[in-house]
């Protein structure tokens, strides 16, 4: 049996690396195949713990109702969604990784729009959601 020298344990480990490496890169791209990167989202009006919260597409015209949440400006930083927590404008952001974040829980992603908004609320315990300056 050969003697194990520096090169093949080097070699070994550097394969078992890009093993690794590779079935990383499986796994992730298998759990972003279930996000929605760029497609529809689907609209939403609900009370949640006694906030109502709204959101739709910013595109949208009226509908059935809701008023234009964007107020004619584009505030969604490329989003192309707007959300309301009581008829206030809560401003969300979609990150690179399709992951969903507001102003309020700016550091905990979430996974859809409804999802921010649930978070903005638990987050305001109660207070009210001030407007959001627009430049």
């Amino acid at each position: 049996m050969p003697e194990l020298t520096r090169r093949r344990a080097l070699t070994a480990a550097a394969a078992l690396a890009a093993a690794a490496g590779v079935q990383t890169l499986v796994a992730s791209g298998a759990s972003a195949a279930g996000h929605s990167h760029g497609g529809s989202l689907e609209p939403f009006d609900e009370v949640y713990k006694g906030r109502r919260i709204q959101g739709r597409p910013s595109g949208m015209g009226d509908m059935g109702g809701m008023k234009r949440m964007d107020g004619g400006h584009h505030h969604g930083h490329g989003t192309g969604y707007a959300v309301l927590v009581d008829g206030v404008e809560l401003h969300v952001m979609r990150n690179a990784d399709g992951s969903w974040i507001s102003v309020v829980s700016h550091y905990d992603p979430v996974a859809t729009p409804r999802a921010a908004a649930r978070a903005a609320v638990d987050e305001l315990q109660g207070a009210a959601l001030l407007p959001f300056p627009a430049n």
